[in-house]
């Protein structure tokens, strides 16, 4: 049973807490002001060209009830330029004077936010002085028009538009004089913007705005149409327009949760609705209309942009287009909220906000068939250019794909075609309905039980309210089969249908983000004890383990949702979970916190995360019953509009014109003592909740600059148009660019620390490489965003490289071309004996990039060399260089851009510098298939560093893309210079020469390797001979990487961001067996400690994401390595003839065990004849003859290196070592307390490497060249 309204609003003032429990807070009338007469509107970017009737002149709030109030102070120049964007427009009786409805958002410096919607109409103009002004104006006009057209040289004047003073007085400004120069005129009467009083009838706009807390779209519209209804009927309304502009205001209240409320209009009754718990927050704009003005696929590209906070401009001819779409992305966004700037409606004095340097959703207005690049848009490097009327979204060139997006658009496209849309060319197109006489019969069929007396109550509440409906439409009675009817019944099912295919489509999304983040909460890290020490460390703090929340996460979701990890909507979500332990929690949160533990208790098996399947959205059925529950009868109905207490002679009705309200009766409440006891239900929840707010030891103040610490500028600071306020709000950018720049860089650097603790064997394994690119894609985005403010000279997208290609154009001189290295001498700086690394300028670098051949845009040889100059560490130093040239900054920028603060641009350098202190492989890594100019030099010991001149030398570079191949060095040379395709971060070197000559023989030190790009330079230790007859006879030697931190010239390891890698084997083991003696020093359970941490290594490194794992030839061949570690095992108590014990190598060894266990077998006395084919013998001879059958000359540590690689990849290690060990030869080899000798000894090592057993083990081209097995 329908029942009052269980709250109703009160006066302003009554109570603190009776504006927020109103329907609407104002009721507002913008138009001309008489008093003032026309203003011109310099901000309307209307050109002085354009006939006077098309220009746009200054409005003004002509009234607004209440004046104030308390929750939701009224902003005046802000509620004008939303209501009239562009100001006043006139028309004649040849234009369309339709009315137009729109909607905006507006919010308060604290927060809170309200919802404006207004109707635009036009009224005849009467008053004389108004139409005299624009007839003088018209003249002005077409005589400037002549005398243009008569080719007479005349400087532009303002005389056609002044713009400060009135237009009462132009009719006396002109000189008799120039009466015969205007009596022309009259030859243009009946052109398009021509006026003539004595023949046309001017129109001027008026708009009538009504304010509410919630969005209320529907009701709202019908409420003021109704208005303009009864202002355009020639009947009088049954009460003054004060009567239901007063009921409005202060006696419907906001329906409570989960229930409908019934109020009334001029014409009939309205309906609206608020969601109840456990259900979607309020959202009544039609996203069936999105859809279908952008196509499905596009709402996702849109939402994904919003999601990941680029930049998002809103295009369209139509105001409430603009606010449809947008306000149809902030619904999509739950469970989080749009952190930056969000102005749906830009009005055109506020274009300026077009630079701003921060992520936006705005939109604005243009003419059908305005191009974008009239816009001059200074940022669009990452933005998201949205044309609505043309169904065109423009993403980013490198926007990730929503998560299991294909699957999403398809279940979206499903809930579309149940309600009668589907996708035509990307354009959702609607059905034309298949049964129209349907609802006809239903209506008969009511009527008929009506008067039989067959229908219940619910059946009876529904054909009252049809009725209601029908009388709406000018219909007293229903009459079975009338056309009114059947449009009356169409029209109330659009909007159920429209209602319910909202709630729909917003499921879906929820569902999706349920999905995502089911598992968020396991994740949040609460370390801080109480909110003072949390709010005050929260910058330095991490709320969020990123990293194992992505180590869970689907590897086709990693490219969004590392990103999403990054953005401030992500971070205020997060900082309200870890806020709710000592406030209030956040209504939206609690929400989807409930949401999910509802689906755990239905949904009790554990998935994981990374395997699970796509699952669609279960509760479509159950929302949409709820919200047509409530549409289709009223749970409240408000107090009737009633006459008011007015003077005889007010409220009056004159067809065409808004009567001029009677302000006594609608400034404030006639039954606030009434009405205020309504209110104390909750008056005395606000109560409450301060009341527990007090008791969780939170400030209310702390609380609220937490709340809005995110918020860099409020609305009502970006919608003051005055130039000082304009000057405030670009320095506020400026230091939120520079604060933005401080925190990225710090997070930068702790990543790359944190991933150095990783590397050290200090941390444990994340995904440090995705969040690493993820925050130099951020760190690429914040320079964009720092060069595009203020930019107004711009050449295509980019405005970093727009500011580059300029700065190279100044330079005026020409430079050696980055494929030369040759003829850069000069560029090089010396390392060590012949080391040399390259140091390229800032437009030698710009070269490189644009020589490349990957077919890069703007933005992408941007971030191009961005990536390069981060690598070299050059970043601050060349944007420094960039920013010198002042002239040129002044000639591409506005007075208020960010590079012109000279303070705020060299801290901004400093705090790029810092990044200076760790390594980034940034370019190398993402840029794989440039060609890059590498410069090899061999180095040999001092004091033998002429037998290089009896040797031919070869080299082959590897690295984590690919090798150089075979490169041949001159003789009497120690470098070569080569160009091959982009190596990646450099592994291994293979180091050769032919055995010709006749010293053909040399000690080399290291090898040296740079790249000439990026100035990396790479050693590669040796420390050993490369010749037949000394050491072991070894012509090739395969050699590791170690990368040099620049200038590092006598250790590589001091001073670097990075830890060096892991030095070369043959260098290694012989610093343990480098004299006699050195061997007492390792005791075995230090040589068991390193067989136990080689193998933990490696097992570190499968456990890793596969992206993030390192150079598993490292952790083989290298120091500390597996190989290593097992020639230290087999070592142990070695016995030899050998004088000083030098030169003792484990491969004789094994090359004697391998010879014994063929003799033996050839006997048949091996284990006692009962060797299998296959057994351990047949594999280990076979292997040891392979290698030895090699046409490589790798000597005998490169053999049992490959032995030992080899026996890994197939499992056939452990096997082996036993075998070895129970051979006779082990105990004529070893001493009796040796380790291969010790049973114990050997099965822990066989444990060991059985543990390995599970991980497939890749090798190195350069490690098994030449070896077939």
């Amino acid at each position: 049973m329908n029942g009052s309204a269980a709250a109703a609003g009160a006066a302003p003032g009554a109570a603190p807490g009776a504006a927020s429990c109103r329907f609407a807070h104002y009721f507002v009338a913008c138009g001309l002001d008489t008093d003032t007469g026309l203003e011109p509107d310099d901000g309307a970017g209307e050109a002085l060209g354009q006939s006077p009737v098309q220009r746009c002149f200054k409005s003004k709030v002509l009234v607004h009830y209440p004046q104030t109030t308390d929750r939701s102070p009224f902003n005046q120049e802000a509620v004008n330029m939303l209501c009239m964007p562009k100001g006043l427009s006139f028309r004649t009786q040849t234009d369309r004077l339709d009315p137009q409805f729109h909607s905006f958002t507006l919010s308060s410096d604290d927060g809170s936010g309200s919802y404006g919607f207004v109707q635009t109409f036009y009224e005849e103009v009467t008053g004389a002085q108004i139409i005299t002004a624009m007839q003088t104006l018209y003249r002005m006009h077409h005589m400037e028009q002549h005398s243009a057209s008569s080719s007479s040289p005349s400087s532009s004047s303002s005389a056609s538009s002044p713009s400060t003073s009135s237009m009462d007085s132009l009719a006396h400004s002109l000189d008799e004089s120039d009466a015969e120069s205007l009596a022309g005129a009259a030859a243009c009467l009946g052109c398009v913007g021509s006026f003539d009083p004595a023949q046309d009838t001017l129109y001027v706009s008026k708009a009538i705005c009504l304010l509410t807390p919630l969005p209320f779209l529907q009701a709202s519209r019908q409420f003021l149409s109704q208005l303009h209804q009864a202002v355009t009927s020639p009947a009088a309304p049954p009460l003054p327009l004060e009567s239901y502009i007063h009921n409005i205001l202060y006696e419907v209240p906001l329906p409570p949760p989960g229930r409908s409320l019934r109020f009334h209009g001029v014409q009939g009754p309205i309906l609206c609705q608020r969601p109840g718990a456990g259900e979607l927050p309020m959202g009544e704009y039609p996203l069936g209309e999105a859809f279908s003005l952008l196509g499905v696929d596009n709402v996702v590209r849109l939402l994904t942009c919003a999601l990941l906070e680029t930049q998002v401009l809103l295009c369209s001819h139509d105001y409430q287009r603009l606010m449809t779409v947008a306000e149809g992305v902030a619904t999509l966004l739950f469970p989080f909220q749009w952190q930056h700037i969000y102005l749906p409606i830009v009005p055109a004095a506020l274009h300026h906000l077009l630079d701003a340097p921060v992520p936006f959703l705005m939109g604005i207005q243009w003419r059908e068939g305005a191009q974008r690049s009239s816009l001059g848009l200074p940022h669009e490097a990452n933005l998201c250019f949205v044309d609505i009327d043309n169904h065109y979204v423009d993403a980013p060139e490198d926007l990730p794909m929503f998560p299991d997006q294909v699957e999403l658009i398809q279940e979206l496209n499903e809930v579309l075609l149940r309600f009668g849309l589907a996708s035509q060319g990307g354009v959702l197109a609607k059905h034309t309905s298949s049964s129209p006489q349907l609802s006809r019969l239903v209506l008969e069929d009511l009527m008929e039980d009506s008067r039989n007396g067959n229908l219940g109550g619910e059946e009876l509440a529904v054909l009252e309210r049809l009725q209601a409906l029908a009388q709406r439409c000018g219909v007293g009675k229903i009459s079975a089969g009338g056309k009114t009817l059947e449009h009356v019944f169409e029209e109330e099912e659009e909007k159920l249908k429209a209602a319910k295919l909202n709630v729909q489509l917003r499921e879906v999304f929820a569902g999706r983000f349920a999905a995502m983040f089911g598992r968020y909460e396991d994740f949040v890290i609460h370390s801080a004890l109480d909110f003072d020490s949390w709010l005050s460390n929260r910058e330095g703090t991490c709320s969020f383990d990123k990293g194992s929340f992505l180590s869970v996460q689907p590897a086709t979701h990693l490219g969004f949702v590392s990103r999403f990890l990054e953005t401030a909507m992500f971070s205020s979500f997060v900082d309200a979970k870890a806020l709710s332990r000592w406030a209030d929690r956040d209504p939206l949160q609690q929400l989807f916190d409930s949401r999910l533990e509802r689906e755990r208790l239905h949904d009790a098996d554990e998935e994981d995360s990374r395997n699970c399947c796509y699952r669609k959205c279960t509760s479509l059925y159950e929302s949409a019953q709820a919200i047509e529950r409530r549409l289709l009868k009223a749970d409240h109905t408000a107090i009737h509009p009633h006459l008011l207490d007015m003077r005889i002679g007010q409220g009056r009705h004159q067809q065409g014109y808004f009567p001029k309200l009677q302000a006594d009766v609608l400034a404030q409440g006639q039954n606030a003592k009434k009405w205020s006891s309504r209110v104390t239900a909750p008056r005395r929840a606000e109560h409450k909740r301060s009341t527990v707010a007090e008791h969780s030891g939170v400030d209310s103040g702390q609380r609220h600059k937490h709340t809005f610490a995110r918020k860099m500028l409020c609305q009502s600071k970006l919608l003051d148009p005055s130039p000082q306020a304009v000057s405030r709000t670009h320095k506020d950018f400026v230091y939120g660019l520079l604060s933005e720049c401080r925190l990225k860089t710090k997070r930068m650097l702790m990543e790359r620390i944190g991933k150095e603790s990783v590397e050290l064997g200090q941390g444990e394994a994340n995904i440090t490489g995705l969040l690493e690119k993820t925050l130099i894609h951020g760190l690429c985005d914040l320079l964009e965003r720092t060069w595009g403010h203020g930019l107004q000279l711009k050449r295509g997208k980019s405005a970093l490289w727009s500011h580059l290609l300029h700065y190279q154009a100044a330079q005026g001189k020409t430079e050696t071309p980055a494929d030369s290295p040759e003829s850069n001498g000069s560029d090089h700086q010396t390392f060590g004996v012949g080391a040399v690394v390259l140091r390229g300028s800032l437009t030698h670098d710009m070269r490189f990039i644009q020589t490349m051949s990957e077919g890069l845009s703007e933005v992408g040889q941007a971030r191009a060399w961005i990536h390069l100059a981060l690598e070299k560490k050059m970043l601050s130093q060349h944007l420094k260089e960039l920013v010198t040239n002042q002239d040129l900054l002044r000639q591409l920028y506005k007075p208020h851009a960010f590079l012109l603060c000279e303070e705020e641009r060299e801290q901004l350098l400093f705090h790029l510098l810092s990044l200076n202190t760790v390594d980034y492989l940034c370019f190398t890594q993402v840029f794989t298939s440039v060609s890059i100019p590498y410069r090899v030099v061999i180095i040999p010991m001092k004091k033998l560093s002429i037998a290089m001149t009896t040797v031919n030398p070869w080299v082959c570079v590897s690295g984590e893309l690919g090798d150089s191949g075979l490169r041949q060095i001159s003789k009497n040379t120690q470098e070569i210079f080569f160009q091959c395709r982009n190596l990646g971060r450099l592994s291994t070197l293979e180091l050769g020469q032919e055995n010709s000559g006749l010293l053909a023989k040399c000690l080399i030190d290291c090898v040296m390797v740079s790249n000439e790009i990026t100035g990396h330079t790479y050693k590669f230790p040796c420390g050993r001979w490369l010749g037949k007859g000394v050491g072991d006879g070894s012509l090739e030697r395969v050699l590791l990487a170690q990368l040099m931190s620049p200038g590092g010239e006598e250790d590589p390891g001091r001073g670097a961001g990075t830890p060096p890698e892991l030095a070369s084997p043959s260098q290694s083991v012989r610093t343990v067996l480098g004299s006699f003696g050195i061997r007492s020093r390792m005791l075995p359970v230090e040589v068991e400690e390193d067989l136990r941490e080689a193998a933990n290594n490696l097992v570190k490194h499968f456990h890793k994401p596969e992206q993030e794992r390192g150079n598993l030839t490292v952790l083989l061949c290298g120091e500390g390595g597996l190989v290593t570690a097992l020639e230290k095992f087999l070592l142990d108590g070695f016995r030899t003839n050998r004088l000083f014990q030098r030169n003792v190598f484990v491969w004789d060894f094994v090359e004697k065990a391998a010879a014994s266990v063929e003799t033996a077998d050839q006997r048949g006395d091996l284990l006692g004849s009962t060797s299998p084919k296959g057994s351990p013998c047949d594999s280990l001879c076979n292997y040891v003859n392979a290698i030895n059958a090699s046409p490589r000359n790798i000597g005998k540590e490169g053999k049992f290196q490959l032995f030992i690689c080899l026996g890994l990849r197939d499992r056939l290690l452990p096997q082996w070592l036993s075998l070895l060990a129970e051979l006779p030869l082990a105990a004529r080899s070893y001493d009796e307390g040796a380790l291969l000798r010790d049973r114990a000894a050997v099965g822990s090592l066989c444990r060991i490497l059985h543990s390995l057993n599970e991980f497939t083990i890749a090798l190195e081209t350069a490690l098994i060249k030449g070896v077939h097995l």
